[in-house]
């Protein structure tokens, strides 16, 4: 039950309120004790010291427990997700859950209530574990409501420990320059799981969060109304502000405090019953083991995902060779121009990091300027804002080189996936086609990494044409999607009649393999997929000129692989697979793995990358690697 008015509209708690809410307090934090003994394992901690605001907010900020998913609401977010006894404990007071049910079944295998919090508890808004990603978190959701025309807060409670990460800076920086309507939170009470923060690692962290334009206040966090008083002033205000509430880990358990073991430390059982005997509470630890060993847990729902209408338009042709990069940013501007001014259109939006002319979305800010974002040279911050905003309803891409849109950002994709959303990344510069920049900057590895990523697609396309497809497909889809393209001009995919392959009555089919060549008695099968495409092309053509049938598949989904085209390769009995990728972990890996299972035997030939590459052009390192025209020719007939 909501003991405060919602929207912090009150000019100060009353006595009767800070009465009610101390009776809260109590029960919240016999709760945190129990759920965590019960269980043999959590974080008490934190969530002591956690717990005033998370009361505070949750029963004070616009929020609403009959309704947790109304579009106008306050949004909630808390970073150091392994306070969530706490989280759970002012939830259920709020009247969001049922308390009794969160302490009985807590960490319990197939429950719903999770040892970090995850969207399956409502009132819950993101699943958070991975310390650092909530204020991004938090920036995307901002974003995501002020393109959609809703005004509300946003809030995101932090820990003092995980201010050690690089990330929050990044956020700090962007929630500023985009004047977001951010409060931050951090329980500050000056301990982290090897002691106390300023010996782990030393911060000046009111300095800091001052330095990147944040409004700072400091408050009693056990103080309610003062907390209030100050939360209210934040919710009130109009730019960032920074809450550092000093708290004492265990709050409110004497024993407990300041004591940094019970960071992640349950209590023993007959710890828990003193606890309960100081904070008044009646001993009910044997009826709710028994309840929890004879009830099955309730098994969590996730709330639906956002609704997306949006056109994709025409494809454009493509008749001369020309980036794939380039194809993207058209047609992504295309959509864009299409979508603007439709009523009902979903939102779309583009973030860059410092690379928009590269990774060629300068069109689409030209289109919908008040829709891009750029973000700066802080990649980690920027994938979660795409995932975040995604989750909210706003259809968001986001461009970058693969060595930063892959390599360096893959546990923030792990975490946009796990929240249920779906960004849009787009990778330029990826393989041996990035040359000269050499092996740094050369992503040979972003299947083997995606494939990781459950329910990720990944689209590698073959050309120009294919790329246009492609990305009208996935600007209409609801599926977390990477497309991955090179950096140089390739030719035209084309028909043995010299037209394009990927014409205009294309349509891209995410898993189903093109065939670009075929003839009646095949003696070799050739899958490549991306850049070297036309190379295949090439090769397959001139194979045929020697009287050397071959069977050519284009593979634009290398990790979803097209069961029925791969059995009438391996009737060829050889297939070669041709990718400017990592044979170990990309189409050669995938091909292997399927050939296995569909019990087909033929020989299998990889061809693609088998160490790093060197600082040369793409000619020169897709030669050294055979996987060029030449190399391809003298692979199928040195097999044959």
């Amino acid at each position: 039950m909501s003991i405060l008015k919602r929207g912090f509209t009150e000019e100060k708690l009353s006595g009767e309120e800070i009465g009610l809410l101390n009776e809260q307090l109590k029960v919240s934090r016999g709760a945190i004790v129990k759920m965590t003994t019960l269980a043999g394992c959590g974080h008490p901690g934190g969530s002591l010291s956690s717990l005033e605001m998370y009361t505070l907010l949750w029963q004070g900020a616009k929020v609403d427990p009959k309704d947790p998913q109304k579009p106008d609401r306050d949004l909630i977010i808390v970073s150091h997700g392994h306070t969530s006894p706490g989280v759970y404990a002012a939830l259920a007071g709020a009247g969001f859950i049922d308390l009794r049910e969160a302490t009985v079944t807590f960490r319990q295998a197939g429950g719903s209530f999770p040892g970090h919090i995850e969207q399956c508890v409502p009132g819950v808004e993101w699943d958070t574990g991975n310390l650092g990603q909530g204020l991004s978190a938090a920036c995307g959701f901002a974003m995501a409501n002020r393109l959609k025309g809703i005004e509300s807060k946003v809030f995101c409670l932090m820990g003092d420990g995980e201010q050690q990460k690089g990330q929050i800076a990044e956020a700090r920086r962007t929630a500023v320059k985009y004047a977001l309507p951010l409060v931050a939170l951090i329980d500050y009470n000056e301990l982290q799981i090897c002691g106390d923060i300023h010996e782990v690692m030393y911060q000046p962290l009111r300095a800091e969060w001052e330095a990147d334009g944040w409004e700072v206040k400091e408050v009693d966090g056990h103080d309610l109304q003062a907390l209030y008083q100050t939360i209210r002033e934040a919710y009130l205000g109009d730019k960032p502000v920074m809450i550092m509430a000093h708290t004492v880990m265990g709050h409110g358990i004497s024993f407990m405090e300041n004591q940094a073991k019970y960071h992640g430390s349950a209590l023993k059982l007959d710890q828990c019953r003193e606890a309960l005997k100081e904070l008044g509470l009646p001993d009910d630890l044997d009826e709710l083991a028994a309840e929890r060993k004879a009830k099955a847990p309730r098994k969590p729902e996730r709330p639906p995902k956002p609704k997306l209408d949006l056109l994709p338009g025409e494809p454009r042709l493509y008749t001369e060779s020309t980036d794939c990069r380039s194809a993207w940013g058209t047609a992504l501007a295309d959509i864009a121009a299409l979508n603007k001014e439709r009523q009902g259109a979903t939102p779309m939006a583009a973030l860059d990091c410092d690379l928009k002319g590269s990774v060629k979305v300068a069109d689409f800010e030209k289109v919908w300027p008040e829709n891009f974002f750029q973000i700066g040279i802080q990649e980690h911050n920027a994938a979660v804002i795409t995932g975040a905003m995604s989750a909210k309803g706003v259809q968001t891409f986001w461009a970058d080189f693969g060595a930063f849109g892959v390599d360096e950002t893959y546990n923030q994709h792990r975490m946009s996936l796990m929240n249920g959303a779906f960004p849009k990344i787009a990778c330029t510069h990826c393989g041996l086609d990035v040359g000269e920049d050499g092996r740094t900057h050369q992503c040979v590895d972003y299947l083997g990494l995606y494939r990781n990523l459950l329910g990720f697609e990944v689209i590698v396309p073959a050309d120009p044409n294919q790329t246009d497809r492609a990305v009208r497909y996935l600007a209409v889809n609801d599926k977390p999607t990477l497309l991955v393209m090179g950096r140089s001009k390739v030719g035209i995919v084309t028909k043995e009649d010299g037209t394009p392959y990927y014409g205009t009555d294309y349509k891209f089919v995410y898993g189903k393999a093109d065939k670009l060549r075929a003839c009646k008695d095949p003696k070799a099968a050739i899958l490549v997929s991306g850049t070297p495409s036309v190379n295949a092309v090439l090769a397959a053509d001139e194979l045929a000129k020697k009287g050397i049938g071959t069977l050519l598949f284009a593979v634009a989904s290398p990790i979803q692989i097209d069961l029925e085209a791969l059995k009438e390769a391996a009737s060829t009995g050889l297939i070669v697979t041709v990718e400017d990728h990592l044979t170990m972990s990309g189409l050669g890996f995938s091909v292997a793995e399927k050939l296995v299972e569909l019990q087909k035997c033929c020989r299998l030939i990889k061809l693609g990358v088998t160490s790093y590459g060197g600082s040369a052009t793409p000619k020169e390192l897709y030669a050294e690697y055979k996987i060029d025209a030449k190399g391809i020719i003298q692979t199928v007939e040195s097999a044959l």
